[in-house]
């Protein structure tokens, strides 16, 4: 998310940094929030930690990082430095999140805890007139439709398909998706987070978009959505 020439980072996950490169830049971050702390959400804030520690003309300052607790221990382990030190905190100063809201930037940040194994949060980003609401990873909740309440662009995880005998209180399927849209009142809604291995785009598509009446649309890379 950018507005004033300040950039966010929702999420950095494996292979974020490559698009990061792609379509932005090396070092246009200024904050990072991280919704949760597994693996496929993470582990490329592992990998920049080389680009901000090393870079040639010296060692960048430490960017801030809103994530859950625990955050600089599990980002830590992850890369391969002993338990119980806290040696990223040259690349980042780390604010841990608790629900309710605060600034980011110019930005105006309302998060609370999702329907997910473990913390997790979802987020609300408002600037100005605009809002962007974030479900990271979530099955329905109550938590979910009131962070995306009246939302300009919805970016909601769709990882099921609707009628298989899915794990319960961990993810949400394109109708789940859909009917929070609904419900929520959102503007677009923008489904990601969808899982190659066992779902189908054209199905979750088609399952948001019976119930959900507004714009429906699979998130890209290299998208980008003005609000």
């Amino acid at each position: 998310m950018e507005a004033e020439g300040f950039s966010l980072l929702l999420d950095f996950g494996t292979g974020s940094l490559g698009a990061l490169q792609r379509y932005s830049g090396l070092h246009t971050i200024d904050a990072i929030l991280l919704t949760h702390l597994h693996c496929d959400h993470i582990l490329d804030a592992c990998s920049y930690v080389v680009a901000r520690r090393y870079a040639p003309d010296g060692k960048l300052p430490p960017l801030p990082m809103y994530a859950p607790s625990g955050a600089p221990e599990r980002l830590a382990a992850a890369y391969s430095v002993s338990a119980g030190e806290h040696p990223l905190d040259d690349v980042y100063t780390f604010y841990s999140l608790q629900p309710g809201t605060f600034p980011i930037g110019p930005f105006r940040v309302t998060v609370d805890h999702m329907n997910h194994p473990i913390e997790t949060y979802g987020v609300r980003l408002e600037h100005g007139e605009s809002v962007l609401a974030y479900s990271g990873d979530t099955a329905p909740c109550d938590s979910l439709l009131r962070l995306a309440q009246g939302a300009d662009v919805f970016l909601c995880e769709a990882s099921y398909l609707d009628g298989a005998v899915n794990p319960p209180g961990l993810h949400m399927t394109g109708r789940e998706a859909g009917e929070a849209a609904a419900k929520a009142g959102v503007g677009r809604l923008l489904l990601t987070h969808l899982v190659a291995a066992w779902g189908s785009e054209a199905q979750t598509y088609e399952e948001a978009s019976m119930a959900y009446a507004g714009p429906v649309e699979i998130a890209r890379p290299g998208a980008r959505y003005h609000l």
